[in-house]
């Protein structure tokens, strides 16, 4: 499994953990990932991404997946949700 949000691009950063002798050790910032399952009125059926929290209170925002994706920007998509994308325009 990719730790990647399939709807915003969001991926891992890169940083260091500092201690209080400012010793620095690498890390990784991982993305507050979640499995959601979307439903999708223009298609009529359920979709399961991985997608971030934040990703999740933006879809939210927007009204739906549907409307989401109609803002969206093809960039930050994953190839799965590029196509799910076009056929919910094919659709509509």
């Amino acid at each position: 499994m990719s730790k990647k949000c399939e709807l915003t691009g969001v991926s891992p950063l890169k940083g260091n953990n500092v201690s209080h002798a400012n010793n620095k050790t690498k890390r990784r910032f991982l993305p507050n990932l979640k499995k959601v399952k979307f439903k999708s009125e223009i298609l009529k059926r359920n979709i399961r991404l991985n997608v971030s929290k934040s990703a999740l209170k933006t879809v939210d925002f927007k009204g739906g997946l549907d409307k989401f994706l109609r803002s969206a920007k093809n960039k930050n998509l994953s190839n799965r949700v590029k196509k799910l994308k076009v056929f919910i325009a094919s659709k509509s």
